[in-house]
């Protein structure tokens, strides 16, 4: 069952570190599979606290979604993501 891995930034602290992962971020992404579907595009809060952007990735399963947001590769880019912006990001079951 597919799962999908959902990161919102809610407020950037240091632009100069989103950069870097942005930068890193897309190797990140080597051996999993996985497939974008929504990044930072046009949005509407229609409740709770506002945001500046959103990511929306798709894993064949839960497990995967883990396995790559756990990954060494990932957890390293992720670093500068925690160092340049509050975030919230979250992993919810899909429904095939």
């Amino acid at each position: 069952m597919s799962a999908y891995l959902i990161f919102t930034r809610e407020r950037t602290i240091d632009q100069s570190e989103l950069d870097v992962y942005g930068g890193l971020a897309p190797a990140t992404a080597v051996g999993h599979n996985m497939t974008m579907l929504a990044r930072y595009g046009d949005f509407e809060v229609l409740e709770g606290t506002a945001i500046e952007g959103s990511v929306v990735l798709r894993f064949p399963t839960f497990k995967e979604a883990k396995a790559y947001y756990d990954s060494p590769s990932y957890r390293a880019a992720a670093a500068h993501r925690h160092a340049g912006a509050d975030y919230r990001a979250f992993i919810v079951q899909g429904i095939d």
